[in-house]
């Protein structure tokens, strides 16, 4: 505990309880106009029409074309290997702050383009079913005559069973790693996992503490385009590759702070691949405005080329259909260079005493963000384009600068926070107990779970003692009194 002067004791007195959570520094600017026309244009639109920072609806459009972009090309590396298009984002933002909406204007192309494949996949069940029976029927009357003398060179021409129209579905909205990885034998080969209450997919069987290490390994392999290879009893192997996966969760800031306080995902590497935003609220100052026909129109535009990469053939690998065989897009010369003057700042940046050395982690993988950021822009800007021009790399580097420094400024406060919600955890408990007094022995016994050791007791109990929330009475047995129980 800190030894303080009595003047300074007496002014904390009249000042109240200290605040567990100290105050966060506020969030810089969304470089929004580094994400093209195109997408910066829609971003800005759904920002103003919805009501939301900047940063949250740039998350949502970067999201979304990452989604349609991850289908069509890879980025290649300077040093020769590819990485997918892919992006995971996850945005903090609180009750009332309006993602779901920002959500719902981003990913409106996707809906649109689900009912089409919706269509044709009602079309297509009733063939398929038709087809199927007739296989079936026919597979069996061969197995049942007794004159045909070759019946593995009678099967062999029957061919094999009809195959099962895939799924008309790009977005999860509520699912599990392990229940996408079911599903994608029949389902697209390009798929997102989008939710705006990203807290059913922190908070559900998939993220629990049986699953977690599980779940954050999955989708780091398919961030990474390792081949996904699972054996379970009753589903047998499964075995996934040229598959796509992009990610966009909306948390509340609870769920966010326990989520990026977790050491399993940090230490398996999941939080590393992840691009953070948690933009200050803008709440009390979103007076009512109607939409004007400028905002409407950069939104449709938006949505129009979104909906026109979606609507483009995907490269299949040969003798596949839901199997992806991009292509790579390469970096001209100045994109090259730009990305190598990255790389090495963020590299010196990392090293012991210097700005990025507490996300070190994360940094490491800045310049692959950066590229994957490079390819999308440049899929968004021009499907057909033949590699990654400068402009591009230069506005991912610029968008990856804003990435670092956010997640600086959120990891910062969530190493300071790690203890304080702890001992705010303790002091939950201790008022729920409907008594204005408890003895250090009952919180050993009955605390939560992280006070159960007297070192961790009294680390805990010292930081309440510290803010004022508790004062320890006298006696050989320590007792503590809640000294603001309706705070």
């Amino acid at each position: 505990m800190n030894v303080i002067s009595l003047e300074e004791a007496e002014a904390r007195q009249a000042a109240g309880p200290l605040p567990l959570y100290p105050h966060r520094p506020q969030s810089k600017a969304y470089p929004v106009d580094a994400l093209g026309a195109v997408l910066a244009r829609g971003a800005g639109a759904i920002a103003r029409k919805v009501g939301v920072p900047d940063a949250l609806a740039a998350q949502a459009v970067l999201s979304s074309a990452a989604l349609a972009a991850q289908a069509h090309a890879d980025v290649q590396l300077p040093f020769g290997q590819c990485r997918p298009l892919s992006l995971y984002h996850i945005t903090v933002a609180g009750s009332g702050d309006r993602k779901s909406s920002a959500d719902n204007e981003a990913l409106w192309p996707f809906r649109k383009r689900e009912r089409a494949l919706r269509e044709a996949y009602e079309s297509a069940l009733e063939d398929w079913g038709a087809a199927n029976a007739a296989w079936h029927a026919k597979r069996k009357r061969l197995e049942a005559d007794r004159q045909v003398e070759d019946l593995k060179g009678a099967l062999l021409d029957l061919g094999a069973e009809p195959a099962k129209p895939l799924l008309p579905m790009l977005i999860f909205s509520d699912a599990t790693l392990e229940g996408i990885l079911k599903a994608w034998p029949l389902a697209p080969a390009s798929l997102g996992l989008f939710a705006s209450e990203g807290g059913t997919f922190s908070g559900g069987a998939g993220m629990n503490a049986e699953n977690r290490l599980k779940t954050s390994a999955g989708l780091s392999e398919l961030w990474d385009n390792r081949p996904s290879k699972r054996l379970r009893s009753g589903d047998g192997v499964m075995i996934h590759e040229r598959r796509r996966l992009s990610l966009h969760l909306m948390m509340q800031p609870d769920v966010a702070r326990e989520f990026f306080g977790d050491g399993v995902l940090r230490d398996q590497g999941l939080l590393s691949r992840v691009l953070i935003a948690a933009p200050d609220s803008i709440a009390g100052t979103r007076l009512y405005r109607d939409p004007t026909p400028e905002d409407e129109a950069a939104i449709h535009a938006y949505g129009a080329r979104i909906l026109s990469i979606l609507e483009a053939p995907w490269p299949l690998a040969e003798g596949t259909r839901n199997e992806l065989e991009p292509r790579a897009l390469t970096m001209d010369p100045g994109a090259k260079a730009s990305w190598i003057a990255f790389f090495n700042s963020v590299e010196e940046g990392s090293a012991r005493g210097e700005i990025y050395e507490d996300i070190r982690d994360f940094a490491s993988k800045a310049a692959e963000h950066a590229a994957r950021i490079a390819g999308v822009l440049t899929i968004v800007e021009d499907l057909n384009a033949p590699g990654i021009g400068k402009v591009n790399m230069d506005a991912a580097i610029t968008l990856m600068d804003w990435y670092l420094q956010e997640t600086l400024r959120l990891t910062t406060g969530a190493k300071a926070d790690t203890r304080l919600m702890r001992a705010n955890d303790l002091l939950k408990w201790m008022r729920d107990r409907g008594s204005p007094v408890v003895g250090f022995r009952e919180i050993l016994q009955s605390g939560p779970g992280h006070c159960r050791t007297k070192a961790a007791a009294d680390e805990l109990v010292a930081v309440l003692v510290d803010h004022q929330w508790i004062a320890e009475e006298g006696g050989r047995a320590r007792r503590f009194r809640l000294s603001s129980p309706s705070r």
